[in-house]
């Protein structure tokens, strides 16, 4: 682990942007804990969105999410089961909605801001609420080796689940989110690419590590001592 401690750093904002399964999450996890940083997960803010309107079916959704977010507290989805498939469903419904993802846009703001501006944001359009971001990176994984990975994290909950079923929701889900008229999610210019069907996850956050190292010697001219 590696603990960044330099006042000369005023910003230090890592994102983490790709498709579903396509390793993000767990790229993002593990540079957090590389540089001791908190991170944070988008997915789960429209997860959690989805949850409540789900169960309380309320007639104004737009209003009621406002009021909800107004009490939201990130480290309480910890304990919140998020990952059930109607949820899933319906967050990717949500994600479409502008007035959704301002509110939802305004809560990662603050949230970033309350750390500091020393984090990691996972997500599939991070790279555009924070272009300032020091690095962005996008995380590529094939189909198939994506819809493995889904199946054998579902196949733990449900084992009457099938590969067959799980690529087609991804590839639904995919085609949702690179189609949709807000903030879809695309491969920028400033994108870092990395590809997690090929690099194992020591190979994957080296090379992770490595590219932010480079970028903070390139932006404040010194090199890097990091306390490990």
């Amino acid at each position: 682990m590696e603990n960044l401690k330099y006042k000369k750093i005023k910003s230090f904002i890592l994102t983490v942007d790709g498709k579903s399964s396509s390793g993000k999450s767990t790229a993002a996890k593990l540079l957090a804990k590389k540089f001791q940083i908190p991170h944070l997960s988008s997915g789960l803010l429209y997860r959690w969105a989805a949850k409540k309107i789900l169960n309380k079916k309320p007639k104004n959704k737009i209003a009621y999410l406002k009021k909800c977010f107004k009490k939201f507290n990130y480290n309480s989805l910890k304990n919140t089961s998020l990952h059930k498939p109607e949820v899933s469903a319906y967050s990717a419904v949500i994600a479409r909605i502008l007035t959704v993802r301002i509110i939802v846009k305004k809560t990662q703001k603050s949230w970033v801001q309350k750390n500091k501006k020393r984090c990691v944001v996972e997500g599939r359009d991070s790279h555009l609420i924070f272009p300032n971001a020091l690095v962005k990176f996008y995380l590529k994984a094939n189909l198939n080796t994506a819809a493995l990975r889904r199946f054998k994290e579902l196949r733990k909950k449900n084992r009457k689940i099938t590969l067959k079923k799980v690529k087609k929701d991804l590839r639904k889900r995919d085609y949702s989110d690179t189609t949709r008229k807000h903030s879809p999610l695309i491969l920028a210019k400033d994108h870092v690419v990395i590809r997690s069907d090929i690099l194992n996850k020591s190979e994957m956050v080296k090379k992770m590590s490595e590219t932010v190292k480079k970028k903070l010697k390139q932006k404040y001219g010194f090199r890097n001592k990091f306390r490990k």
